[in-house]
């Protein structure tokens, strides 16, 4: 099985093209943010037909063709670091095993370094914006997001990605709290501008607490996701690109120069057309390639390859992302880089209402059969029956096992309720310009999932609040307001809208 990295001591070793020998080397990794949001239908579990996505029957099986699966085969996986959002991950297990698999095998743990330092990091789950998100949800995503990875991977993570690389110190410490011990940011969300990015740093905590942060190279990363003419030879990018980058004797304190190329996975096939082709050139030129100058390597690796003490330290740029140069303000206000984005906070303060309500109600019902700390443990647990590994029966027994049969129904509609109020945080209903996009709609459709559950459990009609708060804002294309777009998402997902207003506002 093929190894990446470097050995300890300075005995050379033959990996592909390029000699791994004294850890002063300099070292290339290449991450892939591999994710797709939650398509499904809360109400049937299904995906409808996506006629933009044609050939293919929506856009997940399109990516699947042009990304996924021939960056399995091919091989480029075992070479990257690389996160598989899991509500990608649980799609391609049931529609495309034999890619899937590709993901779980090419995680390649070091017989060196221990089981803990292979390629993949898990992600947090449903892809939330977690500076935005209260800390008990925060705690949820991160947990859901780590056991989702062992269950997958057979292996307890060391790194996570942030969905959009959102950040805060909050987070940091509850990564930290579960044991994770790196992530990647951008450069952008160190607090010192001037930071060399081609060396990894420790952020301090506070409670003797730290974590390790990668901040990826920016100059590359940008040239390899829209610089058509510089990717057209992978090894002229590594002479021209990388290698002016990371040349040069290692910082004083041993440690060798780095170069981190972070971009979206699905860039390698399906944003550009051939670029797996490329990123298989880049990290696997094989046995007959030139010496580069420099190494493959996965930050898993090179952070396993260092005692946390030698880091370097820094300080973080709070609520800060990767894709917003205005911190987080695209996932909830009107930030520049959209058109229109006054309808952003008004729909994240009518999901923020229906959370609280959700889970104040949840907690009143549930204070017949359990004490409220322990629902929200069951909530952190219940990820095992989304995943599968766990059947809603057994985990009613193992919760509840002095409760009756209608305690533990009432549990597991409450489980259901949280797992779709917490799937309508997902980032991607506001990252775009308009409501009325699929993205927006989905988590409208979660919303809906969550508040029906609750309203039948507790005879509460949390739904009608709900569509009183969307009707304060409008699509700035189509001018209807929020109450008329939820009608339209659930007739489109086949189910009926809610009372005589929600049917007049879907007849606009």
């Amino acid at each position: 099985m093929a190894r990446t990295g470097s050995t300890a001591g300075d005995v050379p070793r033959r990996h592909g093209s390029a000699t791994i020998g004294p850890v002063s080397r300099p070292k290339l990794a290449v991450h892939g943010h591999f994710y797709q949001p939650e398509r499904r239908n809360p109400f049937t579990g299904e995906i409808a037909p996506q006629p933009a996505a044609a050939p293919y029957p929506d856009w997940n099986a399109r990516i699947d063709a042009e990304c996924y699966k021939p960056n399995s085969e091919r091989g480029n996986l075992r070479h990257i670091s690389y996160d598989l959002g899991p509500t990608l991950a649980s799609w391609l297990a049931e529609h495309d095993a034999a890619t899937h698999g590709g993901f779980v095998a090419s995680d390649v743990p070091s017989d060196l370094d221990g089981p803990n330092c292979g390629n993949a990091m898990a992600q947090a789950y449903h892809h939330a914006i977690l500076p935005l998100a209260s800390l008990a949800d925060r705690r949820t995503e991160i947990r859901w997001g780590l056991r989702d990875f062992e269950l997958r991977f057979d292996r307890r993570p060391t790194g996570i990605w942030l969905p959009e690389t959102a950040v805060d110190l909050p987070t940091l410490r509850i990564l930290a709290d579960e044991g994770v011990r790196y992530t990647i940011l951008a450069p952008w969300q160190a607090a010192d501008s001037r930071l060399d990015t081609r060396r990894p740093y420790r952020v301090e905590l506070g409670g003797r607490k730290s974590i390790v942060v990668v901040f990826y190279d920016a100059a590359l990363s940008a040239s390899a996701s829209f610089e058509s003419d510089a990717t057209m030879d992978a090894d002229a990018f590594a002479r021209e690109r990388i290698l002016p980058r990371v040349s040069g004797p290692a910082f004083p304190d041993g440690t060798p120069r780095l170069a981190v190329i972070a971009t979206d996975g699905e860039l390698y096939g399906h944003h550009q057309k051939f670029r797996d082709l490329f990123l298989a050139r880049l990290v696997n030129p094989g046995p007959e390639g030139p010496d580069r100058g420099f190494d493959i390597t996965t930050i898993g690796r090179v952070v396993g390859d260092m005692a946390a003490s030698t880091f370097a330290v820094t300080q973080i740029a709070e609520r800060t992302s990767w894709s917003c140069h205005h911190g987080v303000l695209r996932w909830t206000g009107e930030c520049p880089d959209a058109s229109d984005g006054r309808w952003k906070g008004p729909l994240r303060a009518a999901l923020e209402r229906l959370a609280a309500a959700t889970d104040t109600v949840a907690g009143g019902l549930a204070a017949d059969f359990m004490e409220p700390a322990a629902l929200w443990g069951a909530r952190d647990e219940y990820v095992d029956v989304v995943f599968g590994a766990e059947t809603p029966e057994s985990f009613g027994r193992r919760r509840l096992p002095l409760a009756t049969d209608g305690q533990r129904a009432n549990l597991l509609s409450l489980m259901e309720a949280e797992r779709w109020r917490l799937a309508m945080f997902q980032s991607d209903g506001w990252f775009w310009d308009d409501p009325v996009r699929p993205e927006t709609k989905q988590v409208l459709l979660s919303a809906a999932r969550a508040a029906r559950l609750i309203d039948e459990a507790a005879g509460t009609d949390l739904e009608s609040r709900l569509l009183d708060d969307l009707s304060l804002f409008t699509s700035p294309s189509r001018r209807i307001d929020g109450a008329a777009i939820y009608a339209e998402a659930l007739e489109e997902a086949g189910q009926r809208p809610h009372g005589a207003r929600a049917n007049r506002a879907a007849v606009r």
